[in-house]
């Protein structure tokens, strides 16, 4: 009793209303996401090999999982409102720790023990326990989301022990490299389970209340990666602590030119306009449309931006390193493949994504990821400076393209985005005007 008027002193739960946007919380929680993105491209770049690289993505798409039962939780309750904020202050706790604990699982050497491994399974558990504990509060008396939340526990335990058994790999397989392929094959196994079970489940007792909060949350956490993408560029010329020179600044210019066009190729067109296509979209139809598009295609589109981060950390490092005559020599190592391959992921991930929402497919772009693919031996051959000039005159050519062909679904587009914010703004006015009338 003494615990329930605790929580009632903190306020109820607020529901999600269908116009909700983003709150200020929910930004907040972000920004531990922010810094897991961070962490998974710092400790990559320090050692990028094909295992520290397939970890990474494992690791990316677990960490994926956990951010999609988030925007689930916040589907259904305000998280900055009444008691939901306390709780899941815990949820970024754990959070911030499996985050901390990123490093030592992606390399994961039998000298540096089981602290990190075991972290990142633990701390797993509590954001997920969290997460299930709210939504199972909230859905007092509604019998198909409850037993919603129940064929999502079986998930939970399997996927979480699966994580312990991952940790404990050194215990028992001496070998690095047989317990290196066992733990990378327990991680895909987790992977599987978690986006097996999404699609397993159904849309039973699920429900898209707002709309525009739902691409709101994916759109932020889209721009969040491209954030990181931007940083990498910025970590690789890293001009604080190296003498300014114009191969450096042109490559860190080139590098945020390309980060730019990734950005227009989703929120110029495709983003807005699938907005509009799941607003106009209800029912169970709505459910699977925001989980195929949203939770299944961004995974590959924020994959690419990872990629893309690599590669571009390491092309800015290279070129500008103070040594004679940078540019004129191709970039040792994968970095050219990671670049390349990034922009290919993030355009393929972004049009599953259009055709998903918008029923379209835009040959252009398919073009692009063809001809992306066949440059890639060519790049890792070129200077340097060429294969990073290159890339952007491809994805700058095709932005360029895309503006002159859709020209009039870009006008048509646009008005209707300018006709609902200004009705909203309307709505929204005549609203506040009461506060005023009632005040005179």
């Amino acid at each position: 009793m003494g615990g329930n008027r605790g929580w009632r002193s903190l306020g109820p739960a607020v529901a999600i209303a269908p116009g909700a946007r983003v709150d200020r919380f929910e930004i907040f929680f972000d920004l531990v996401f922010v810094f897991s993105f961070f962490v998974i491209v710092r400790s990559t770049a320090t050692h990028i090999s094909g295992h520290t690289l397939l970890h990474a993505l494992l690791v990316l798409a677990v960490l994926w999982w956990c951010w999609v039962i988030h925007s689930v939780v916040a589907t259904r309750v305000r998280l900055g409102e009444g008691f939901v904020p306390v709780v899941m202050v815990v949820g970024m706790a754990a959070l911030f720790a499996f985050a901390l604990s990123v490093p030592q699982t992606i390399d994961n050497k039998e000298e540096d023990g089981l602290a990190g491994p075991l972290t990142v399974a633990l701390s797993y558990l509590v954001l997920r326990v969290v997460h299930l504990w709210v939504l199972w509060h909230v859905s007092r008396g509604q019998a198909a989301e409850r037993r919603r939340l129940r064929r999502l526990a079986p998930e939970l335990v399997v996927s979480t022990g699966l994580l312990l058994a991952a940790a404990l790999v050194p215990l028992y397989v001496d070998a690095s490299e047989t317990g290196g392929l066992v733990r990378d094959g327990l991680w895909a196994t987790v992977i599987l389970i978690q986006y097996g079970t999404g699609l397993l489940i159904g849309t039973a007792g699920a429900g898209v209340a707002s709309a525009e909060h739902w691409t709101e949350r994916y759109e932020l956490i889209l721009m969040i990666a491209l954030g990181e993408s931007v940083i990498s560029v910025g970590v690789g010329s890293n001009l604080a602590s190296r003498p300014v020179t114009w191969p450096a600044i042109v490559s860190a210019s080139l590098g945020l030119v390309l980060a730019a066009t990734l950005w227009w190729l989703h929120f110029d067109v495709i983003g807005p306009a699938a907005r509009i296509a799941l607003h106009a979209t209800l029912g169970p139809p709505r459910v699977r449309m925001a989980r195929d598009a949203y939770v299944y295609f961004f995974l590959p589109m924020i994959a690419g931006l990872v990629l893309f981060s690599l590669g571009a950390e390491e092309m800015l490092n290279w070129l500008a390193a103070p040594r004679p005559s940078p540019i004129g020599e191709p970039l040792p190592g994968p970095g050219v493949p990671l670049l390349y391959g990034g922009v290919i992921c993030y355009l393929a991930g972004n049009m599953l994504f259009q055709l998903r929402t918008l029923r379209t497919l835009t040959w252009l772009r398919a073009g692009a990821v063809v001809l992306l693919a066949v440059l890639i031996p060519v790049a890792d051959r070129l200077p340097a400076l060429a294969a990073l000039v290159l890339l952007t005159v491809v994805t700058v050519a095709l932005v360029a393209l895309e503006v002159v062909t859709m020209a009039d679904s870009r006008t048509a587009l646009r008005e209707a985005v300018l006709a609902e914010r200004t009705a909203h703004e309307a709505r929204e006015a005549e609203w506040r005007q009461r506060w005023h009338d009632e005040q005179r």
